[in-house]
């Protein structure tokens, strides 16, 4: 069992940025891929980023390539999501959620077994 705690989100001009941190308990956090998903209001989740479970691979939505990174830190249980050059059109609110499955599979929803509460995050242009 997994359970997730996401923290950081806020307000934020266009162009800015935040730093998003999810939190798990357990002591299987390394048996897991970590991924960021969101959702804007009115509209359906969608993926964001994703990280392997030692951290060494990464997979970004086309959206958010080259702005955001996903990073991990095993010893800490934390996985972070960093949001550079924030637009608009990124508000929403998002999500963090722990998989059991290849990383080949993190961009799926369906293939996450935990999902955290959370967070909001509004950018205004």
């Amino acid at each position: 069992q997994v359970q997730l705690v996401e923290s950081g989100g806020g307000l934020v001009q266009a162009g800015g940025s935040l730093r998003l941190s999810c939190v798990a308990s357990g002591r299987t956090f390394t048996m897991y891929g970590l991924g960021w998903f969101r959702q804007a209001s009115g509209k359906e989740r969608e993926f964001v980023a994703a990280i392997s479970r030692s951290g060494g691979s990464t997979n970004y939505a086309d959206s958010v390539k080259g702005r955001f990174t996903i990073s991990r830190d095993n010893a800490k249980i934390t996985v972070d999501l960093q949001m550079n050059s924030l637009k608009p059109e990124d508000t929403a609110v998002y999500y963090c959620a722990a998989s059991s499955h290849f990383f080949s599979l993190l961009q799926t929803q369906d293939s996450y077994q935990y999902w955290g509460r959370g967070t909001q995050v509004t950018v205004s242009s």
